[in-house]
C-alpha cells in the first residue's frame, strides 16, 4: 500500500513529517510511502533520521515539488498559483491511482480546495466535511464533523453530514447502527439555529438513520452517541476546545502528585494509571480528521503535530484505504440521496458509479478554516 505525504505542510517542518512517515513505516512492513516536497531538504532529513527509524528510509520514496502552500494562503489564490506545491503534487498522486490516500498538516482550506479540484467528490456531495474521532466515556469515542471546511451550513449540507458520519462509523468502526445527534445549544424542539431545526426534522424522517435529536456541548464526550453533526465554525471552537481541557487536566494531575513529597509518593504508586490516563486523553492519540465526501482518500494531519502525532494521522490513511471509505460513502449515500427527492440543481456531471467530477479550478468558495 502506498501513501502519498505533503512533506512539507505543518508547523514543525518537514522534519517532524518525514519521521512520522517513517515510524509509520516502521510499524506496518506493507507500507511504502511518497513524499513530496523539495528534493534535497527531504533527502537530508531522511538521512539524519534517528537509529531507531532509519531503517524505514529506504521505504520512504522522495518526488520532487519546490512549491510550498503557505499557511495562510487563501484557497483561491492556491488554486491558481499552487498547480507546482508539494500538496497539489500529492494530490494528484491520489487522483492518478498512484497513492491509495494521502496525508497533509498543511493548510486546511488549501487542502479542501485542491482536493475538490483534483478528486471530485462522491455521491453529488456538494461539499465535504472535515471529521475526526474523539475520546468518549469508557474507552470509546465519537466522530465530529464539520470541523472548518464549511464554516456555515445549510440544512441540507448538516444532513449530507450526518449521513456521511453514519456511513463513515459503520464501515470503519463497524457499528450496525451508529448513534447520530445534532449538536444544539439545548436539548428542546424550539432552541438552535432555523438551519438547525431544519436539520432535525428533516434527519428524524430519514428511515434507516438511528437520528437521536439534539445534544449538547458536554454529551459529545458522553458516549451516548457516535456521530456529532455541526457547521465547521462549531466544530472547530469544539475541536481545539477540547484538546485545550484534555492538556490542562493531564497537566494538572501531573503538577498535583508533584507539588509535595507526600503527593510525589502516591504519585509513584499511581504512575502506570497515570500514564494510560494521559494516553486515552492525549490528543496527538487522536490525530488524522478525515475529508469526508471527496472521491479518494485524504486525511489531514493538525499543523501543530509532531512526529508521533503525523505518524497517527498515516495510520488514519491506512485504515480507512483497508475499508475502501470512498466507495462504501458512495454506495450509501447515491439511494439514501436520491430518497430525499432533492430539487437541489447540480452543476457538474455525476458518473454511473456515483463519484462527482473533479471540479473546475475556480469553482470553490473560500469558506475553510485555515488551520
Amino acid at each position: 500500500m502506498r501513501i502519498a505525504i505533503d512533506a512539507m505542510g505543518g508547523d514543525l517542518g518537514p522534519r517532524a513529517t518525514v519521521r512520522g512517515a517513517a515510524s509509520a513505516a516502521l510499524q506496518d512492513s506493507r507500507l511504502a510511502l511518497r513524499l513530496y516536497g523539495p528534493r534535497r531538504q527531504l533527502e537530508q532529513e531522511i538521512s539524519c533520521l534517528p537509529r531507531r527509524l532509519a531503517a524505514a528510509g529506504s521505504r520512504l520514496e522522495v518526488v520532487d515539488a519546490a512549491g510550498i502552500i503557505a499557511p495562510g494562503q487563501r484557497p483561491s489564490d492556491a488554486l491558481r498559483h499552487g498547480g507546482h506545491s508539494s500538496m497539489a503534487a500529492m494530490l494528484e498522486a491520489v487522483a492518478a491511482g498512484e497513492a491509495a490516500a494521502g496525508v497533509s498538516a498543511g493548510n486546511t482550506g488549501a487542502l479542501m480546495a485542491l482536493g475538490r479540484r483534483a478528486l471530485g467528490t462522491v455521491a453529488d456531495i456538494p461539499r465535504p466535511a472535515i471529521s475526526t474521532a474523539i475520546p468518549t466515556r469508557d474507552q470509546g469515542r465519537c466522530y465530529l464533523l464539520d470541523l472548518g471546511a464549511n464554516v456555515e451550513a445549510s440544512a441540507e449540507r448538516l444532513v449530507d453530514f450526518a449521513l456521511m458520519g453514519d456511513l463513515m462509523a459503520r464501515h470503519v468502526d463497524g457499528l450496525a447502527a451508529p448513534r447520530v445527534a445534532l449538536l444544539n445549544v439545548g436539548v428542546e424542539g424550539t432552541k438552535g439555529t432555523a438551519s438547525v431545526r431544519e436539520a432535525d426534522a428533516r434527519l428524524r424522517a430519514l428511515a434507516g438513520l438511528d437520528y437521536r435529536g439534539y445534544v449538547e456541548g458536554d454529551g459529545i464526550f458522553s458516549g451516548d452517541v457516535d456521530v456529532v453533526v455541526c457547521d465547521g465554525f462549531v466544530g472547530n471552537a469544539v475541536l481545539k476546545a477540547s484538546e485545550g481541557v484534555a492538556r490542562m487536566l493531564v497537566a494538572r494531575v501531573q503538577a498535583t502528585f508533584e507539588a509535595h513529597w507526600s503527593s510525589r509518593l502516591v504519585g509513584v504508586l499511581a504512575r502506570p494509571a497515570l500514564r494510560r490516563l494521559r494516553g486515552e486523553l492525549d490528543p496527538v492519540r487522536y490525530n488524522g480528521a478525515s475529508l469526508l465526501g471527496l472521491a479518494g482518500i485524504v486525511v489531514k494531519s493538525h499543523g501543530s503535530a509532531d512526529a508521533i502525532g503525523f505518524h497517527y494521522a498515516v495510520q488514519r490513511a491506512v485504515q480507512e484505504v483497508r475499508h475502501d471509505l470512498p466507495r462504501c460513502l458512495a454506495a450509501g449515500l447515491v439511494p439514501r440521496r436520491s430518497a430525499k427527492g432533492r430539487s437541489e440543481t447540480v452543476e457538474r456531471h455525476v458518473s454511473d458509479s456515483g463519484f462527482l467530477a473533479p471540479g473546475r479550478p475556480g469553482d470553490d468558495d473560500s469558506q475553510q478554516e485555515q488551520r
